[in-house]
């Protein structure tokens, strides 16, 4: 552990804030683990930061225009069908 400690006082103080109701022993326990996660935290710190963005490639292909499917092809499997669209259930 760093030099990064909660006290059990200031654990109760913000549980009395969130009116969450803690004993003494549970305090205790909280505090342990705020110091815990606050070590955490600084082992984030040592983490290098990345100097530069990497590369970003287009892995998409183009766009190219051809032909499409007929009204009548598009229509052809459709369970429904009217004036030239699909028809589905009315939305109510």
């Amino acid at each position: 552990m760093s030099d990064a400690s909660v006290d059990p006082a200031t654990v109760a103080h913000v549980a009395d804030l969130a009116r969450v109701d803690l004993d003494e022993d549970e305090a205790e326990a909280f505090a342990t683990q705020f110091a815990d996660v606050l070590d955490y935290f600084e082992t984030l710190d040592e983490v290098p930061e990345v100097d530069s963005e990497p590369e970003l490639v287009n892995v998409l292909r183009t766009d190219e225009a051809r032909e499409s499917l007929s009204q009548d092809e598009a229509l052809r499997n459709a369970p429904e069908a009217e004036d030239g669209y699909f028809e589905g259930p009315p939305v109510g």
